[in-house]
């Protein structure tokens, strides 16, 4: 499906999120057009490696090795200079990019079919509502316009969105506080 460009939606440790292939401009934009997402947000990089992410992202400071050991794979979404291999479609010409590894074995599950193993994405849910939180409502709302994946299992999330942190040269900021605590 995603070699065919579809956009994808699938159950993660945090909240659903809709994943496409990260070379697949046409899919990118095929993301903003069902979420009706401003053209100015970007989306972020997934792996179930943080190995595979690395080649995106332009210096890692030695402080973010330990936040990356510590709480991935987790609910943690860091943010790094991305790299010259990091497609600007995909960070809204920004110079950053944010990159997770979830801890859900649905995710790795997709991710073990994909070459690259790394998926553009983003939450589940049209911008400025809340994303979805289980099969059903996924169906429900986007079946027309993405494959909506089939969780492995019945289990519920928490559903808090993932702990957003900038990395910067010296120390990190937290953008957003949410599944992971600093």
């Amino acid at each position: 499906m995603l070699k065919l460009g579809e956009v994808i939606a699938f159950k993660t440790d945090t909240v659903w999120g809709f994943g496409c292939e990260v070379d697949d401009k046409i899919a990118v934009e095929k993301i903003y057009e069902i979420k009706k997402r401003d053209s100015k947000k970007p989306l972020i990089l997934m792996s179930d490696d943080f190995e595979c992410l690395k080649k995106y992202i332009k210096f890692i400071p030695d402080y973010a090795y330990e936040l990356i050991e510590k709480f991935l794979p987790g609910g943690l979404t860091l943010i790094f200079e991305k790299s010259e291999l990091c497609p600007d479609y995909i960070t809204s010409n920004g110079s950053t990019i944010g990159v997770r590894v979830p801890d859900s074995e649905d995710f790795r599950k997709i991710i073990s079919q994909v070459e690259n193993r790394v998926l553009a994405t983003t939450s589940c849910n049209v911008a400025s509502q809340e994303p979805v939180m289980n099969y059903e409502i996924a169906k429900e709302k986007f079946e027309n316009v993405a494959t909506i994946i089939k969780p492995l299992s019945d289990k519920i999330n928490e559903n808090i969105p993932s702990t957003v942190v900038l990395c910067e040269e010296k120390n990190y900021k937290i953008l957003r506080q949410g599944a992971v605590i600093l």
